[in-house]
């Protein structure tokens, strides 16, 4: 099971991809743009991220290219998740670093495959309780330095 971030600003289509990945046992949600995407991201680090190139605001591609600089996400799994079906488009996503191209409309078994894969490929995370997380601030909380975040 992985947590799954969906950003595309068509709700219908984010709503399908999502009921495809937790059918399959997946803990899944979308926003529209990528501001919210960020601001999410900066609550919770999902396991992968389903992420839309063509959106109103800032694009996908740009979105990834910032994550990509970021020591925070620059491993994050995206998959471009998009309508775009050029190849220019796809050579794009993967240099601006989508370990996968997703085209729309989506067959749910080539979605389930590709996520599947992507999770895989990144190895086991197990998500930590926020007791833990918590007390882990609290062993390693000292006077002398600022306050850091663990997550």
């Amino acid at each position: 099971m992985g947590h799954i971030l969906i950003v595309d600003d068509d709700e219908i289509i984010a709503e399908l991809a999502s009921e495809i990945l937790i059918s399959e046992g997946h803990a899944c949600g979308w926003v529209t743009d990528a501001a919210q995407a960020e601001k999410l991201l900066r609550w919770r680090r999902p396991d992968l991220m389903l992420l839309d190139d063509n959106m109103p605001g800032e694009t996908g591609n740009t979105l990834l290219r910032r994550l990509r600089k970021s020591p925070q996400f620059y491993d994050l799994p995206v998959i471009m998740f998009t309508a775009a079906t050029g190849e220019n488009d796809e050579r794009r996503a993967r240099f601006n670093g989508a370990q996968d191209y997703v085209r729309k409309p989506v067959d749910p078994k080539v979605l389930l495959w590709r996520v599947e894969k992507a999770l895989k490929s990144r190895g086991p995370r197990k998500h930590r309780r926020l007791e833990d997380l918590a007390e882990f601030q609290l062993q390693h909380y000292c006077e002398e330095k600022p306050r850091q975040v663990f997550i």
